[in-house]
């Protein structure tokens, strides 16, 4: 008997779809056999675990030592006998922000018999041959401070500048240190080398 117009196609369909599925259940199975002769080989042994000792127990014995951890034990201690400590008291003076290797002594002037420094803010640029400065002169006297190491000018002359800083050694201990800046021609350059 004849098929009917148009049927040809869905049965061919069909069959191959059960064809498919046919091929696909035997992979499967063939994958859990092996998974099974796999499982029974891999019967392993957990070692057992070390035996723990006990931690020795140790006493702390640290208590009279300072503690390095307190904001008090970096503090500067005000009470502590010290001829050279710095008054942190006192205003600072607006040179007190720069770093002595940034300011250079460019000048003096004499006003009713005092000597009056002139100091230039010099900020390093990146040629190392020469620096150069905002342009703004500073004066300063006898007595005045600067640097960020609490640097007194003790005395002013025509060639140099003598500052007296107070600088904090390891101890905690502070001491006097001497530093001379010696007058400097803003304007000159180094001579190439």
């Amino acid at each position: 008997m004849p098929f009917p117009p148009g049927s040809w196609p869905k049965r061919a369909a069909v069959s191959l779809i059960f064809l498919l599925m046919a091929a696909c259940s035997s992979p499967q199975e063939d994958i859990q056999v092996w998974m099974d002769e796999q499982s029974r080989n891999m019967a392993g042994e957990v070692e057992p675990l070390p035996e723990i000792k006990p931690a020795e127990q140790v006493s702390y014995v640290g208590y009279d030592y300072p503690d390095p951890f307190r904001p008090a034990a970096t503090a500067i201690d005000l009470d502590m006998p010290s001829e050279f400590r710095p008054d942190l008291t006192r205003r600072r003076e607006p040179l007190e922000a720069y770093a002595l290797e940034t300011l250079a002594f460019v000048g003096t002037l004499e006003m009713n018999a005092e000597k009056i420094a002139l100091i230039m803010f010099q900020a390093p640029t990146k040629s190392a041959k020469k620096e150069q400065g905002d342009g703004t002169l500073y004066q300063i006297r006898k007595g005045n401070y600067m640097g960020q190491d609490f640097g007194l000018v003790a005395e002013i002359n025509d060639t140099e500048l003598t500052l007296k800083e107070l600088v904090e050694d390891l101890n905690g201990e502070w001491g006097e240190r001497v530093t001379t800046m010696e007058l400097k021609d803003p304007l000159a350059e180094e001579a190439p080398k």
